[in-house]
């Protein structure tokens, strides 16, 4: 057995070694490549390389590039956004690659958040599935699509951790957890890049917003950020780095300003803590004219705040064209170095290396593929499946759901029968004909025994402010001509007549995502007057929650008989919801925010600490850390979600209650299905620390898995607790690991926990 152990020891030496060689061949090739290329550049050519353009389409500011066909041709363009299609990319690599000087091909990006044309789940919807080898496939899918339509780089995965829910780009990203976080940045980044960026099916993956973006005071977006450093590393840091770690090509700079310092000038963000701390060797890339909305910070004309960016390590200019007009001229003015222009354009220049791009520039400009490969069957039901998935169980009681498939259902609401918001914000080239509607959805699924009653009921919003800015991008809140209690009076009718009553209410698309936050994140008043109407019949409410962020949903939680949060579900919407509604998938969707009771709470999280006067339960109230009005505790916590079945937890057994070092020990916990449906159920791991030099919080989610039960099965889950689990960054920002008591929590939401104890010594 040794000489078996020493021989497989001695080929896996030989085997990284192998490997090890091959990369430092790859390197050396590379850069002899890259070298040759920039002795021959001009440095009007070296700075063009770091301008990101676009003619329109994708347009997130005021600002749109002019006559980049002759900026192409004078190589004074590194890449180019807002178009697709691969006979337009071809176009336009053409004027690169056959028309430059040195023929040098472009990039090509778009943001490609949740699908390209086969829309999934809104990110904050798929990240409620808990399910990363789904998650990582629709990444995967999106990535084929996209390069299939001529793209070779996405802007995607937003991965910045947020804990205001008025923030509307809250819906782009993964909650409010920097563990699940981290795990989905991972997921995204392998499903975009696989292990290879010179295949046709792969494209870079760009993480964003770096950093903190989602800390925005005030939930207002592009708004300041400013947190103590140990709150950075620990929580909000995190996700970057996974995507870092997980090979990640390129990175955004976001619009907030960190420690008073614009996050696109900030060098201890993007020199100190992304290259020298974590090893990142690709590019970054400011966002949407964030390199010039420098100057409206207040830190210096075009060339100052240029010049800034570029020494504190910015690559690449989107659209502010600042590096294009005014480095040449710092460099001559001693502002910048020769060395830090070099140093930016081989990062561009490496990134297009390893794309494949100076081997074939038109590897992703096949007509042919893209016809095969968009929008294809096994696609959209990948899309169904994601959204059933994403779905969160938020009420049922009395058990009317599943609905059964007999009988007489009034479906009403502004979005029933509502194709223009099934995809939700940031879906470029998604098509609004190609949804499913939750009409159309339950007219496919709930089979001839099943009669609808449809009335609309409401329109999404009656606030005329509300309806124009969210229209601003298209007509997403449509008005009846009807007044809304004509609308009324046709639903409450319907109802009237009906078995149970489906309301599908919420959100239009656009009232979340990029500069859609708000401060009032209940039902639009025109909502809550038709759902108490429809609740006053006596009839079975069940609500459908369209929304991209946590809703302030008190009343609705007391007096709706069932509440099923659907997100913004994608291309296939209405199937899915259908699935759902009627029992063809038991949804076991878990919440990866908390919902609050109302925005006096905000922020709220689980993963708070605890002050010196904590609230216990059974405390009198005077003189604790609460409030006079409203309970400290969310709506709905971090993790929840019911079943249409239900689960039960044994106590944690530990393998160890004491440990010392560097080992680990293991949590094992009993899972039962005692309900009546087969389902899925996301068992959940969280640690505290009683004492430590830098007070802990509650509880920490350190692991969890999803499994499936059959009713009556149960099942041991095991957790390994490694020594990495027990770190945490100490008052110097180091990750230290200190000796004491610790609480292991397992359950099936962050609130309803059973506990066991260890100590490290």
């Amino acid at each position: 057995m040794k000489k078996i152990c020493l021989f497989i020891s001695a080929l896996l030496f030989i085997s990284i070694l192998s490997f090890a060689q091959t990369t430092y061949q790859q390197d050396v090739k590379m850069n002899k490549f890259i070298s040759d290329l920039m002795s021959k550049m001009t440095l009007d050519e070296k700075i063009g390389q770091l301008n990101l353009v676009t003619p329109g389409g994708a347009v997130t500011g005021s600002v749109v590039s002019s006559d980049v066909d002759n900026k192409i041709r004078n190589g004074q363009v590194g890449g180019l956004f807002g178009i697709n299609g691969p006979d337009k990319i071809r176009q336009a690599q053409d004027i690169a690659v056959k028309n430059s000087r040195l023929h040098i091909p472009l990039f090509f990006g778009l943001d490609v958040i949740h699908g390209h044309r086969t829309i999934f789940p809104i990110p904050l919807g798929l990240s409620c599935s808990w399910d990363m080898p789904m998650i990582q496939n629709t990444a995967h899918i999106a990535a084929t699509e996209a390069a299939a339509d001529g793209l070779n780089w996405v802007y995607s995965p937003m991965v910045d951790i947020a804990r205001d829910p008025r923030w509307g780009r809250i819906a782009e990203g993964a909650g409010e957890d920097p563990y699940l976080g981290s795990q989905i940045a991972t997921a995204m980044v392998r499903g975009y890049q696989g292990n290879d960026l010179t295949a046709n099916n792969t494209v870079m993956a760009c993480v964003k917003h770096y950093a903190l973006y989602g800390a925005a005071e005030a939930g207002r977006d592009y708004n300041t950020v400013d947190m103590s450093r140990i709150k950075m590393y620990q929580y909000y840091l995190p996700p970057y780095k996974a995507a870092v770690d997980a090979g990640v090509g390129s990175v955004m700079s976001s619009f907030n300003e960190v420690d008073g310092i614009p996050a696109t000038g900030n060098k201890f963000l993007l020199t100190d803590v992304l290259r020298t701390q974590w090893g990142f060797k690709g590019f970054v890339v400011s966002d949407y004219t964030s390199l010039s909305e420098m100057i409206n910070h207040g830190t210096g004309d075009l060339q100052t705040v240029s010049a800034n960016a570029l020494k504190a390590g910015l690559d690449m200019d989107m659209v502010a064209e600042g590096f294009l007009n005014t480095l040449k001229k710092s460099l001559q003015e001693g502002k910048v170095t020769q060395k830090q222009v070099d140093d930016a354009c081989r990062r561009i220049l490496e990134a297009k290396y390893k794309m494949g791009l100076f081997d074939d520039a038109y590897r992703h400009c096949d007509a042919q593929r893209a016809s095969a490969a968009i929008l294809t069957d096994s696609n959209r039901m990948a899309s169904r499946m994601a959204a059933e998935h994403s779905f969160v169980l938020l009420k049922n009681s009395n058990n009317v759901l599943p609905l059964k498939k007999s009988g007489t259902i009034a479906l009403v609401g502004p979005l029933a029968d509502n194709q223009r918001n099934m995809l939700g914000t940031w879906n470029i080239r998604g098509e609004y004909s190609e949804d499913i509607t939750v009409a159309q959805g339950i007219k496919n699924i709930a089979g001839n025994d099943v009669n609808v009653l449809y009335a609309r009921g409401a329109n999404i919003s009656d606030d005329s402010m509300t309806i124009a800015n969210t229209n601003t991008l298209g007509k997403e809140i449509d008005v009846d001509s009807r007044t809304p209690q004509q609308m009324i009076d046709e639903a409450v009718a319907a109802a009237n007549k009906a078995d149970v009553v489906v309301a599908c209410l919420g959100e239009a698309a656009d009232m979340t995502g990029e500069a859609s936050s708000m401060s009032n994140i209940s039902l639009q008043q025109s909502q809550e007057n038709l759902l108490q109407a429809l609740i006053a019949t006596g009839k079975p409410v069940v609500v459908v929650l369209f929304n991209g962020r946590p809703m302030t949903l008190p009343w609705e939680n007391k007096n709706a008989t069932a509440m099923l949060d659907v997100w913004f579900p994608g291309t296939e919407a209405g199937n899915a919801i259908a699935d759902v509604l009627f029992g063809n998938y038991n949804p076991s969707g878990k919440l990866s925010t908390s919902f609050p009771q109302n925005v006096g709470q905000i922020p709220i999280y689980y993963n708070h600490k605890n002050t010196g006067r904590p609230l216990h339960d059974g405390d009198g109230h005077k003189f604790k850390s609460d409030y006079l009005d409203v309970t400290n505790e969310p709506l709905y916590p971090f993790g929840y979600g019911l079943s249409y079945t239900s689960f039960s937890y044994s106590d944690p057994v530990l393998s160890k209650t004491t440990i010392s070092g560097t080992e680990g020990l293991t949590a094992t916990v009993t899972v039962t299905n005692t309900g009546n449906y087969d389902g899925e159920e996301v068992v959940q791991l969280y640690l505290h620390e009683k004492y430590a030099s830098i007070t802990p919080a509650v509880k920490q989610l350190k692991g969890f898995q999803k499994i499936f039960l059959k009713k009556g099965e149960s099942k041991q889950v095991v957790f390994n607790i490694n020594h990495s689990d027990l770190m945490f960054y100490n008052s110097d920002l180091k990750l230290v690991a200190e000796p004491g008591d610790f609480d292991v929590m397992t359950g099936g939401d962050s609130r309803d926990v059973k506990t066991a104890s260890f100590t490290l010594k």
